[in-house]
C-alpha cells in the first residue's frame, strides 16, 4: 500500500493507495457498494463505513501522477465545500472522467462485475495507521495486493484513447510507431485534463 500526501493543503489528509490483481471478488464489491448506498438506519451506516473507499478500474489510469492528481482535485474540491458528487471517494471518480457525467464516470471508471485490477483508495487525516486501513480492505477485496509500480502493466490505452477521443490527436498521429512515446502523450493530455477539469467546469 502507498501513501499519497497532500500536507500544502489546509487539512492534512493523505490517501491511501492499493493495486490489487487479479482481483476474485469484484461482483460482490459492486453489490456491496450498491447495498451500502441503498441500506437505512445503523446497518446502512455500517456498511458504508465498511465500504468508505474509491474503487478505481485500475485498467484506465496511465501512471501514478494520474491517479494522484484527480485524488488531489478531489481532496481539493471538497475542503472547498463544492463537491459534484456525494463523497470525496466518488468525487475521485469524476475528476477522472472526461465529461461532467456524475453516472457515466461511475460506470466507466468504477468496479464492475469484469472488474479484474482495481485501484481502492481511502481518503484520511494523516494520523490514521495504514495497518488499520488494510484490515479494513482485507474485509472488502479478495485480490493479490501489488505494488503500485506495476500499475501500468494494466493500462488499457486503446479504451482511454476512446474515452477521451483522442484518435485524430496530431500528436499521437506523429508517435504511432513509437508506442512508448504515445502512452506518455496519452498521458500528458490526461493528466493536464483532470488538474484542468475543476477549473473548466
Amino acid at each position: 500500500m502507498d501513501i499519497f500526501t497532500f500536507s500544502h493543503l489546509h487539512r492534512n489528509q493523505v490517501a491511501h493507495v492499493a493495486l490489487y490483481s487479479p482481483v476474485n471478488n469484484a461482483s460482490d464489491i459492486r453489490n456491496r457498494i450498491v447495498a451500502a448506498a441503498r441500506a437505512d438506519g445503523h446497518e446502512g451506516e455500517k456498511e458504508r463505513d465498511e465500504m468508505n473507499f474509491a474503487f478505481v478500474d485500475a485498467t484506465l489510469i496511465t501512471s501514478r501522477l494520474h491517479l494522484e492528481t484527480a485524488i488531489y482535485q478531489a481532496i481539493l474540491t471538497e475542503s472547498q465545500g463544492s463537491l459534484r458528487t456525494k463523497t470525496v471517494h466518488s468525487e475521485i471518480l469524476w475528476a477522472l472522467n472526461p465529461t461532467n457525467n456524475i453516472t457515466e464516470a461511475i460506470r466507466r471508471y468504477g468496479v464492475s462485475d469484469k472488474t479484474t485490477s482495481i485501484l481502492v483508495i481511502h481518503i484520511s487525516d494523516a494520523g490514521l495507521s495504514s495497518s488499520i486501513v488494510q484490515e479494513k480492505l482485507a474485509r472488502v477485496v479478495d485480490g493479490t495486493l501489488l505494488p503500485l509500480a506495476s500499475l501500468q502493466d494494466f493500462t488499457d490505452w486503446a479504451r482511454i484513447k476512446k474515452y477521451y477521443k483522442l484518435d485524430q490527436e496530431k500528436a499521437l498521429i506523429a508517435t504511432r510507431d513509437d508506442l512508448s512515446k504515445q502512452h506518455a502523450v496519452i498521458d500528458n493530455i490526461v493528466v493536464s485534463s483532470v488538474a484542468m477539469k475543476s477549473v473548466m467546469g
